[in-house]
This record gives structure tokens, C-alpha cells and sequence, in this order.
């Protein structure tokens, strides 16, 4: 247990530094992973290179997705399309029922996109909405994000699913169609539902209405003057659409067990994130700029002017990732292996358990999930437990609490503003309904098939 007391007062400390002492966000992540690494007997030689390694690890991975995402955002925000799509989806719903429009789109692109890219592209079109209408943008924002992780952590070919699908020998077509079945109700109770609970917990964080960092200052428009709603959803979904392309190639490759070709590769190739959004960028230039007749000194004022407002935010997210990478590194994982040795509980409840405490433990959702995997295997031998279920088991478990050592809680933090506390009643939460929720709809699910 003393890795996991270790992490616990590391936690402490963090919030100490940023809530008590108002030191910066970043630093105090930074300052957190030393002292845990060296609470956690990590070889001196050893922590510069693992701080590092979380470092470059996760902006590695992420840093060209932010940084193309708000681009991509930015020029469509700044040329009115941004506008033109939330007055639209605002005729069309109406504003009673423009939780549900929101939540709908994010499921849909969601199942496309990671969960960050997912993030800064809906981020000004959910804001634009959110000031047409004078409404809080976390109003808004908690069913976004919470379609967005529901498919991030349910449903393939997102990273953790599809892998533990593999681990497993799952049939990746059942994970599908049985997390489309659990995804569905989950992101209702955890979204729109859950938004009328958070907003009586934080009632302070839904009076922001200002901008929010990821968006910068916005421009106002006569809708005459915006671009055409078909174009503005065009270059804002593009990468979605590239993307889905690439999945799809997949899921049929997977299926029919096509050979590989120069085609498919090209096809793999585009519909990567980094790829796909440098695409779509380059569209966005001329549909948002260069089409409109826009200079292109302007238009690239736009895209200075995004990376600018997410740069902190990035250095906060490494941050997350270093203090993740120390957990990892320092064995954390290990100890929570011991804890089940020899454990007889149902494995789709040790499997949401095991994979529910490594992500409180260690921060991210792909490694808790795979550890899991590597754990439950082994204890899988001679049970027919269906195997599909399984994976959304480890999955539902993976997204549990969400916290400081979770790059999403500080994405989630910085985008919209918020207090440490805020974070905590609203992402925190979230994220633990979708998890409990989630267990409960597969328990159930498990009676039938």
C-alpha cells in the first residue's frame, strides 16, 4: 500500500501548492513528480529521464493535434463559420432542446476523433452557441465532453478499446455493436442529465459566460456576412470525415482480411490525426480565407493568434503527463497488481476494479486499461465471461475519476475556466458517472448475452 499512500500525498501537495499557495499550475506539477519519484525510491539517476519521458511522451502526442485543432477552430471562428453553424443547429433544435443537439454532434464526431481533437474542434462552435443563446458555455460544454469520452472509452477504433479488444481476442464487431448499446444511455444520464446536478454543486461555474482561453477574443457577424452553412460544417468536419474514412478502410481490412496495398496506406496515412488536420487546415485557409477574399497576412494572424491562447495550456497538459510517467516508472502499477493477487470476484467486476484503481493511481486511461488487460488475462482461464463485455469492462473502469494526474483534467480545467473545485464537481464526476454508469449497463447487458 505504500506506493499508493505516496500518490495520495503527492495529490495533496499538488492541490496545497495550486489552491493554497497560488503557485502556477505547471511549476507545481513539476515540483509534485520530483518529490514523488523520490518518495517512491525511483534510482536518482533515473527521475530527470522519466520527467522527461512524460513529458515529451504525452506533448509528442498530442502537441500537433492542439496545435493544427486550434488553427482549424480559430480560422473558422474568425471568418464567422462558427456563428453560422450555431445559429443554424439553434433554428433547427431550438433552444430547449440544444443540449441534445450538442450531445448528438459530439457523439457522432466523436466516434471518429480522439477525445482532444474532438475538444478543440467543437470548442468554438459550442461557445458560439453558448453566446447566442447567453447560456453558461459549461452548460454546453459537460454534455460535449462527455459524448466525446463516452466514445473515447466505449467504443473502437479509439485506442483503448480497439487494443484491449486485441488483448482479449474480443470480436471487435461485438465491442462495437455492444458499446453503441451501453455508450448511448450512459452519455445521456453522465451529460444532460448530470448537467442539472453539477450546476446546483457549482452554481458559480456556470455563471462564466466570458471567453474562454481556447478560443481567444471572437468576432461578431451579421449572419448575412458568414459563409454558407454546408462549407462551414465542410472545413470544420473535415477531419472528421478523413478520419472515418481511414476507419472504416480498417474496420474492413479487419473483417475481410484484405492484404495491404499502396492505397489503403495512402488512405492510413490521411486519416491519421496530425495528417488529417494539416489537411484541413490547408481547406480552411481558402474556404475561410482565401475564397472570402480575406488577406492571407489576416488569415495567418488568426493562427498565431490560436497557438498563443493554448500555450500555457499545453505546458499544464505535459505537466499532467510528467506526473503520470513518475507513477508509471516508480511502480505504482505493481502495487496494485499484489493488492489482486489470487482474487475470486466476477471477472467483469475485477476487470472495472483493477482498471479503476490504476487510472486513480496512474492518470491515464490507455495505460490503466492495458495493465489490466495484462492482470485479468491470466485469471480469465476457464471462465466463460463474455469477451466483448470484458473489454467494456476495463474500458468503463479506465475512465473512473478523472484528476490532477490526468492530462483531461487539465485540458477540461483550462478550456473552460475553472477552478480546482469546479474541476472536481464537474470533469472529476463526470467522468466517475460515466464509469459507474457504464459497469452498471454491462452487468445488466451480461444477463442476456
Amino acid at each position: 500500500m505504500y506506493p499508493l499512500l505516496i500518490v495520495a500525498l503527492g495529490v495533496i501537495v499538488l492541490l496545497i501548492l495550486i489552491m493554497k499557495l497560488n503557485l502556477n499550475t505547471f511549476i507545481s506539477l513539476v515540483i509534485v513528480s520530483f518529490l514523488v519519484a523520490l518518495a517512491l525510491g525511483m534510482p536518482l539517476g533515473d527521475i530527470v529521464d522519466s520527467i522527461e519521458s512524460g513529458m515529451g511522451g504525452t506533448l509528442g502526442s498530442i502537441a500537433l493535434i492542439f496545435g493544427f485543432g486550434a488553427i482549424l477552430g480559430k480560422l473558422v471562428a474568425d471568418a464567422g463559420g462558427a456563428q453560422r453553424i450555431a445559429m443554424t443547429l439553434i433554428n433547427r433544435f431550438g433552444e430547449k432542446n440544444i443540449q441534445w443537439a450538442v450531445v448528438i454532434a459530439s457523439f457522432i464526431i466523436g466516434i471518429a476523433l480522439f477525445f482532444e481533437v474532438g475538444l478543440v474542434l467543437l470548442i468554438p462552435i459550442v461557445y458560439q452557441i453558448a453566446k447566442q443563446l447567453r447560456v453558461s458555455i459549461l452548460y454546453l460544454g459537460i454534455p460535449m465532453a462527455t459524448a466525446l469520452s463516452v466514445t473515447h472509452g466505449f467504443l473502437p477504433p479509439h485506442p483503448g478499446p480497439t487494443v484491449i479488444a486485441q488483448q482479449y481476442d474480443a470480436n471487435i464487431g461485438m465491442v462495437l455493436v455492444y458499446g453503441f448499446i451501453i455508450a448511448v444511455p450512459t452519455a445521456i444520464i453522465a451529460g444532460p442529465l448530470f448537467t442539472r446536478v453539477a450546476r446546483k454543486l457549482v452554481p458559480e461555474a456556470f455563471e462564466k459566460t466570458g471567453d474562454i482561453k481556447a478560443v481567444g477574443e471572437v468576432k461578431e457577424f451579421k449572419l448575412e456576412d458568414t459563409p454558407g452553412f454546408g462549407v462551414s460544417v465542410m472545413t470544420a468536419l473535415f477531419p472528421v470525415i478523413l478520419m472515418a474514412l481511414a476507419t472504416i478502410v480498417q474496420l474492413l481490412e479487419d473483417i475481410w482480411n484484405i492484404p495491404g496495398n499502396v492505397f489503403i496506406d495512402i488512405i492510413h496515412l490521411i486519416g491519421e490525426p496530425t495528417t488529417a488536420l494539416l489537411i484541413s487546415v490547408l481547406i480552411a485557409v481558402y474556404t475561410m480565407g482565401v475564397a472570402r477574399q480575406i488577406p492571407m497576412k489576416q488569415v495567418m494572424a488568426s493562427a498565431e493568434e490560436s497557438i498563443r491562447s493554448i500555450g500555457m495550456m499545453l505546458l499544464i497538459i505535459g505537466g499532467g503527463g510528467v506526473f503520470k510517467q513518475v507513477l508509471i516508472d516508480g511502480g505504482v502499477g505493481d502495487a496494485v497488481a499484489d493488492i489482486f493477487a489470487g482474487s475470486n470476484l466476477s471477472p467483469l467486476i475485477l476487470a472495472w476494479l483493477i482498471a479503476a484503481i490504476l487510472r486513480i493511481a496512474l492518470g491515464s486511461a490507455t495505460v490503466a486499461a492495458l495493465t489490466t488487460a495484462g492482470l485479468v488475462i491470466p485469471l480469465m482461464q476457464g471462465s466463460d465471461v463474455n469477451l466483448a463485455l470484458m473489454v467494456l469492462a476495463t474500458g468503463a473502469g479506465s475512465v473512473i475519476a478523472s484528476h490532477v494526474n490526468d492530462a483531461g483534467f487539465w485540458m477540461f480545467k483550462e478550456f473552460f475556466g475553472l477552478t480546482m473545485k469546479e474541476t472536481f464537481s464537474t470533469w472529476t464526476l463526470l467522468e466517475t458517472i460515466i464509469s459507474v454508469v457504464g459497469l452498471g449497463f454491462i452487468l445488466l447487458l451480461s444477463i442476456f448475452v
